[in-house]
């Protein structure tokens, strides 16, 4: 895998994927792609500029939403519960965050799972349009 990300094939794909989120989502003023294996921010569009701070703690709060502490210890009960085992099993697989004036969705790769689409829109967003375009876009892209 990590040679995988080390060929500049990978590297179109995930500008691709990042530009075709921002066309394409609804609403859309951001999009990125976070790889969480190694916690940065791969690609981003937006229509803002933002400090380097700021898109950096986004890789960070992605990071956290999918694997932090109390999130790997509820995978870890239900795969024990369900007598399953290995790393390669995720349970949250999206995630949407309303803030006062945006909606973040968050969106695990199904091939990649440790790497994460992030869509930033306006809060007026229709979400279920939201998610029906990002999932779309996500499915048409493998990295």
């Amino acid at each position: 895998m990590a040679t995988k990300r080390m060929n500049a094939g990978f590297s179109d794909q995930v500008m691709s994927l990042v530009k075709s989120l921002r066309t394409e989502a609804p609403d859309c003023v951001a999009s990125g792609v976070v790889d969480m294996a190694t916690g940065m921010l791969l690609a981003y569009e937006t229509v803002d500029s933002h400090p380097p701070e700021v898109l950096d703690l986004l890789a960070g709060a992605t990071l956290d939403l999918f694997q932090g502490r109390t999130v790997l210890m509820i995978e870890d009960l239900w795969k024990e519960r369900r007598g399953q085992s290995g790393d390669e099993t995720h349970f949250f697989q999206e995630i949407l965050v309303n803030s006062d004036n945006v909606t973040h969705l968050f969106v695990r790769m199904s091939q990649q799972q440790d790497v994460v689409a992030v869509v930033v829109c306006r809060k007026s967003v229709n979400v279920g349009m939201l998610f029906a375009q990002v999932r779309r876009v996500v499915q048409q892209h493998t990295l």
